[in-house]
């Protein structure tokens, strides 16, 4: 599957606020939407005021890079959404935070989705004792995510038990001693504290 490699840092800027693609360089004075820099592109500076469509659209354009995900698995995981019970939006929301990826960065093992991905890729993370190496693999309330056996001896995991610096979340309980963690519930709207306003995400695929 195709995926975007070019600078992250234009993503932010085309959504016009930071969207912590970069983990630690976001929090620093080199990111770019702190620079005060404008949209990529030749008509960058000139920013016209957004349609309906556009508005839904560029919402849309923002969850999906927030969670490293392409258009054809974000239309997938909308119509899951929509088929659960409950409001659309909050249930789509619920899906892309239980994504193993994003756990594994919930967890603090990671500094960014992107590197979380990677790790997951790598086949660093097993799931109830079985290593999966699928970023979108979605886990289930019970399931225990645990750093594998011999990457704990890496330098990168090492680390993390002195310098953690994991956003805590409710949903999910940590043992960073041993480096692993269960998801104890599913996450409630609550729980995500991204700026999203799905509900443009579902008039926008409602059409």
């Amino acid at each position: 599957m195709a995926r975007y490699t070019g600078a992250v840092c234009r993503l932010c800027r085309r959504e016009g606020q930071k969207l912590y693609l970069k983990g630690d360089k976001c929090y620093t004075d080199k990111c770019q939407i702190a620079k005060g820099r404008y949209a990529p592109g030749q008509h960058g500076q000139s920013r016209k005021k957004l349609t309906e469509y556009g508005v839904q659209l560029r919402e849309k354009q923002k969850v999906r890079r927030y969670y490293g995900i392409q258009e054809s698995q974000m239309r997938r995981y909308f119509s899951m959404a929509d088929k659960m019970k409950g409001i659309t939006g909050e249930n789509l929301l619920k899906i892309l935070e239980l994504r193993l990826d994003n756990v594994v960065f919930r967890m603090g093992f990671a500094s960014s989705r992107a590197e979380a991905r990677q790790l997951v890729m790598h086949g660093h993370f097993t799931v109830n004792g079985r290593k999966v190496d699928i970023p979108s693999y979605i886990v289930k309330v019970g399931d225990q995510i645990e750093v594998k056996q011999k990457s704990k001896s890496i330098t990168k995991f090492k680390d993390l038990v002195e310098n953690h610096r994991g956003t805590t979340v409710r949903w999910i309980e940590i043992d960073l001693e041993n480096l692993k963690g269960r998801v104890v519930s599913e996450p409630t709207r609550e729980d995500i504290d991204l700026p999203i306003e799905e509900h443009l995400i579902v008039e926008l695929y409602s059409k």
